[in-house]
This record gives structure tokens, C-alpha cells and sequence, in this order.
């Protein structure tokens, strides 16, 4: 395991800022205190989010070139320094190091591919008369709150397309996750003028705090849809832009003619990759009855031969739930099944200390028990058969969410069929926990607010400002 830094320092107008007050950062592998990160309050936020309106009147009319540049800057540096960052995730995470490593360089790709985006001039008149053009210019200084599941990743989707589009940014990890995110704002100190991108650190006041902040003119957040609804509330009083990406029950529909043997091992990583810790997870299985056995029986195979562990571990393929009130709602989950009497089929054996859950499947329960209702964001995954397609599309959408879901069929079109009666905002065929920097992610019913990556994520951190141009005579 690679040392730690002596101590962690928030990111304020590009300067290094140490705290007295300090947060308990908990390894989840073992359920100890291994580090502490600053606990800022009130008058830190204050102090950068005065730095970013100060910085905010330069950087919005840097050229896009050289804000373009910086960005690439950034995720070489990122890259450069991949190993020690993804040391340092996976002891705060969980998440064994090959998984750690991955999300570390995918974040590092993710922001040089999403600033190769253009900003679109739109013209929407060009008469003898005149010209209609309509720019999209920044907002300001935006509020960042990323959660624990992906903190590097999800914070890489918020800096890039904020920075890129001439806003400034004050960026604030979650608490069970706050070192690696610290780290990266230490490490990108000299890469943005003073001011335009900050990081700050705290306990549960701190988010409440930057909602409800009036020199913030935009709140992107990703986490649970309960949180998403305050945030939505606290940004209605001084009419705050808000992008939501929240909580997502997704299903995944899989017709008689797959291949099982072939498709099980996809079908189980979509489902408990990150120890099932994925917004758009699978995270209600529909199974034809024609092969529901048998993919069952192949799916519990997969849950006892897979090895779950502490992240530094050779063979370890999944960690640990990564907080202890998580770890606490999904034991819920699955003891409300086992007292309802549901049948639970577990994988293989799990550490005695620290936050883990066997990876466990529920066979067929009905589809009024709570594992199926709720998200569970943890290793429990139920196993729901069907007969009939209109019935199991009408049960797939048979929730609050609508985040994202898939379609298994050895027939494309038929799944296209069904794809199109699925009330999400992204379907997959033949795949799952597929995403691009290119491509929107949008969540529809109480899965979301507004769009992340590619130009419409991009233009959602502007706003259209039309200009009429009159022609000569």
C-alpha cells in the first residue's frame, strides 16, 4: 500500500488551505478511521466561492482553445499519477485496485475527450435582412456535489463541461469519499488560473450549505433521489440552474433465445460491478420462464466462484459496500426478504470485518417485496420470471425511476421493439454500463433533471443569449 500524504488540504483560489477541523475518512474493508479529511464550513465556502466569482470574469472570455488545453493538461496529470491515486481510492473506497486504476484513467480519457466538444453557434434566421444567431455563453460559478460510488468519474462529468464552457467551479466530494478528489485538486493546483477550480471537503452541513448559496448560479449533483428533491428546493429560492442525476430501479428484459452461457457473465457484472454500487445498474433481473432456471442456476454459479474481498487482494473481483449506513440498508433489504420467507441464493464466503455482503440473488420473489420496489445500490439482486411481453414491459416500467435498462435477444429488432416501450432515458441492447463522453445521459421520472456528457451535458452549463444582426441595405 503506497504511504499516504501527511495531510489532506482543500483547493481554495489555487492555494492549499489546512483546517483544525477534521472528518474521519473509514476504510470500508475494515470499518477503521484511517485518515482525516478538512471539514469545512460556512467560512471556506464563502472564501471559494469568492474566489471563483472573482476568477469567473477572466475565464469566461479565455478563448476555448486555451480552456480546451487546460483540461488536457489536467487528465495528463491525472494520468501521470494514476497509481498513486488509485491506491489511495481503494483504500478509501473499496474498490479492488484493477477497478480503482480503471476509473482513475477512464476520468483522466473523459476529460480530454469531453473538451475536444464544440459550443455551438445555432443560427436560426439568415434573410436578406438579417442574421439570428444564438450563442450559449457560461453561467457563473457552479456547485459541484459528486457522490461516493464513482468520485472520480462523476466529478470528471461535472469539471470538464463546466470548465470547457467558461464557468468557474467549487467542487465538493462526498464525505465517505473526499481523499482521492482532494488529492486531484493538490495535484491540478498550477493547471487553472487562481480561482477557477476548487475543492472543498465537509460533513453532511457542508452540501445543504452550497445549495443554498447565492453566489452559486448552477448546482449539478448526482446521489439519491430523496437528496436530489432537497436540492431541487433549496436551488427554486433564487432560481438556480440544476442538473439532477439520481436514483434508478433499472430492469433488464431477457427473452427465451439468448445463448445463457454466453450472456450470464454479462448479465452478472452488469448488475454487481462495484458491488452493484451503479445508478444504472441492473438491478431487477426479468427472465423468461423458458430459461429461467437455467440462467438462475448459472448466475448463482457465478455469485459462489467470484471472490469478494479487501481491494489489495490478488483475485478479489468485488469489495466491500463502501459506508456503514449502505452496508446497514441493503442487510435490511435482505433480511425483510428472508423474513418474508423469499428464497435467497449466496455466493461464496466474505470477510468477518469491515462492510461486506455476500453477493446474493433473490429467486423470484413477488414484485410487491421491498428488494424489488427499492433500490438496493448493493450485492442483492432479484430474479423476476415472465411469460408474456406486454406484461413484463409493463412491470419494467413499474416504478418511480427511469434512468436506464436493457433488452437480451438473439433478435435485434424484437428488442428495439421493447427497447422503445421502456420509459427510460437510456436503453441497451446486448450490453449494459455503456456510456460515452459523446453521448447524453438523462433520467426520466423521478430519475433526473436535465443531461450530463456531450453537447446537450455541455449546454447545460450555459445559457442561449440570441443576437439579431441587421444586413445592409
Amino acid at each position: 500500500m503506497s504511504t499516504l500524504p501527511d495531510a489532506f488540504t482543500l483547493t481554495i483560489d489555487g492555494e492549499a488551505v489546512s483546517l483544525v477541523n477534521g472528518l474521519d475518512v473509514r476504510n470500508p474493508a475494515t470499518g477503521e478511521v484511517f485518515a482525516q479529511a478538512p471539514a469545512a464550513g460556512a467560512a471556506e465556502l464563502d472564501r471559494a466561492v469568492a474566489a471563483a466569482t472573482r476568477a469567473f470574469e477572466t475565464w469566461k472570455t479565455t478563448p476555448i482553445e486555451e480552456r480546451r488545453a487546460a483540461l488536457v493538461k489536467a487528465a495528463d496529470i491525472i494520468e501521470a499519477n494514476a497509481e498513486e491515486l488509485a491506491a489511495l481510492f481503494t483504500r478509501e473506497h473499496g474498490r479492488p485496485l484493477r477497478g480503482a486504476l480503471a476509473e482513475i484513467q477512464g476520468s483522466a480519457m473523459w476529460l480530454k475527450a469531453g473538451s475536444m466538444l464544440d459550443i455551438p453557434v445555432d443560427v436560426t434566421e439568415d434573410s436578406d435582412t438579417r442574421r439570428v444567431e444564438v450563442h450559449h455563453v457560461p453561467l457563473g460559478v457552479v456547485c459541484a456535489i459528486v457522490p461516493w460510488n464513482f468520485p472520480v468519474l462523476l466529478a470528471a462529468w461535472k469539471i470538464g463541461p463546466a470548465l470547457l464552457a467558461g464557468n468557474t467551479l467549487v467542487l465538493k466530494p462526498s464525505p465517505f469519499t473526499p481523499l482521492t478528489t482532494l488529492r486531484i485538486g493538490e495535484l491540478l493546483r498550477d493547471v487553472f488560473p487562481r480561482g477557477v477550480f476548487n475543492v472543498i471537503s465537509g460533513d453532511d452541513a457542508l452540501g445543504p450549505l452550497m445549495t443554498a448559496h447565492k453566489g452559486f448560479a448552477k448546482i449539478t449533483f448526482t446521489g439519491s433521489t430523496a437528496t436530489g428533491r432537497r436540492v431541487m428546493e433549496s436551488a427554486a429560492k433564487d432560481l438556480k440552474r440544476i442538473t439532477l442525476e439520481l436514483g434508478g430501479n433499472d430492469a433488464a428484459i431477457i427473452l427465451p433465445d439468448v445463448d445463457v452461457d454466453a450472456v450470464a457473465a454479462q448479465l452478472f457484472e452488469g448488475a454487481f460491478h462495484n458491488t452493484a454500487q451503479v445508478c444504472v445498474a441492473t438491478k431487477r433481473l426479468f427472465i423468461h420462464a423458458d430459461i429461467y432456471d437455467q440462467l438462475r442456476d448459472r448466475l448463482h454459479q457465478l455469485a459462489r466462484d467470484l471472490t469478494v474481498g479487501e481491494g489489495t487482494q490478488k483475485g478479489v473481483r468485488y469489495g466491500p459496500v463502501q459506508n456503514e449506513p449502505q452496508y446497514r440498508r441493503v442487510k435490511q433489504l435482505i433480511d425483510d426478504a428472508r423474513e418474508r420467507g423469499l428464497t435467497l441464493l449466496e455466493g461464496g464466503p466474505v470477510p468477518d470485518v469491515g462492510y461486506f455482503v455476500p453477493l446474493t440473488l433473490v429467486d423470484n420473489p413477488p414484485d410487491d417485496a421491498r428488494v424489488v420496489t427499492e433500490e438496493a445500490f448493493g450485492p442483492v439482486l432479484p430474479l423476476l420470471k415472465f411469460n408474456d411481453i406486454d406484461d413484463v414491459v409493463a412491470r419494467a416500467n413499474d416504478t418511480e425511476y427511469g434512468l436506464a435498462g436493457a433488452v437480451w435477444s438473439a433478435d435485434v429488432d424484437k428488442a428495439l421493439e421493447i427497447a422503445h416501450r421502456l420509459d427510460t432515458g437510456t436503453v441497451w441492447i446486448n450490453q449494459n454500463l455503456q456510456s460515452t463522453p459523446f453521448t447524453p445521459l438523462a433520467g426520466a421520472k423521478q430519475s433526473g433533471f436535465g443531461q450530463e456528457n456531450g453537447v446537450p451535458g455541455l449546454l447545460e452549463f450555459t445559457r442561449p443569449k440570441s443576437l439579431f444582426i441587421p444586413k445592409s441595405a
